[in-house]
């Protein structure tokens, strides 16, 4: 099949689906996803994180499909081109209960999960309170403990933010992407302009000021104790670079989780995906199989 090679393509694959009312949110709610290959091996649930889309995984997912999985990547409540009114909450229990709906929706009981920064926490829930939907569990470079970037938090103070232009905001956004890239030359242009684009449009800077203002280590702090009842095997997978989500608290994951593996990979950083998206595949699709 046919790949992408810009963001528009991705973009233009994306499929769109309305949630009903008090699923996902209070109100209807539309995600936006991509759904490709064919389920011979198993499906795999990719989920980005903040202030990323599902754009993220563009160079990771076409191997996949080549192994036989079908691939499922969501674009999160408020975040790419999914629904970003500023009319519902971005919690990591609502994200959670945005994909139990989806998954619900495509008929899927059981998907093999990979989550990344803020995804990682809403696969922590999935993994934690709805293990029955859990087969295999990926947790990369993730969000977990009190551990939280201080450009994504600083987003979210909305006197401080709201009325900047947004090419401040681009600004701060591209100085992230360098930041989480170990190797420079994976900045190409198509990733920045893609990565960025959701947010740069008005309702765009608006939704990621709402999604940042989500951040709250409450949220990942309550499932500490609960790290210990994870059953699906589980690797945690990281870029050792990662100048937010440091190596040591995947590692510390992989001691409360049972049977977990630490898989570091070296020379990349918190953008894994796009800094070595072939170690990336190649581990997954190691311990998938």
């Amino acid at each position: 099949m046919t790949f992408w090679t810009t963001w528009q393509d991705y973009k233009n694959t994306q499929k769109e689906v309305e949630l009903p009312t008090n699923t996902a949110a209070h109100i209807p709610v539309k995600i936006r996803y991509v759904d490709v290959g064919t389920d011979q091996t198993g499906t795999i649930l990719l989920m980005h994180g903040i202030p990323t889309w599902g754009y993220l995984y563009h160079e990771v997912i076409p191997p996949l499909v080549e192994a036989g999985y079908r691939v499922i990547a969501p674009d999160f409540l408020g975040h790419g081109w999914s629904d970003r009114r500023d009319r519902f909450d971005r919690s990591f229990q609502d994200q959670a209960r945005m994909i139990l709906e989806l998954l619900k929706i495509l008929a899927l009981s059981q998907v093999h999960v990979v989550g990344h920064d803020t995804g990682g926490a809403v696969a922590l829930i999935l993994a934690i309170e709805h293990p029955q939907v859990v087969n295999q569990l990926v947790i990369s470079n993730s969000v977990c403990y009190d551990r939280f970037d201080d450009d994504m938090l600083d987003f979210g103070h909305p006197l401080r933010w709201k009325p900047r232009p947004i090419d401040d905001l681009i600004a701060v956004l591209e100085e992230s992407l360098a930041m989480g890239l170990s190797h420079p030359d994976r900045l190409t242009a198509d990733f920045r302009e893609g990565i960025i684009a959701p947010w740069t449009s008005p309702e765009g800077k608006l939704s990621l000021l709402r999604n940042a203002s989500a951040l709250n280590a409450n949220q990942t702090m309550a499932l500490v104790d609960r790290h210990e009842n994870i059953a699906a095997p589980t690797m945690l997978l990281w870029g050792m670079d990662d100048p937010w989500q440091k190596a040591e608290d995947g590692q510390q994951l992989a001691t409360e989780i049972p049977g977990a593996v630490f898989k570091p990979i070296e020379n990349a950083s918190h953008w894994i995906q796009q800094d070595a998206p072939e170690e990336f595949t190649s581990a997954l699709l190691k311990f998938l199989w």
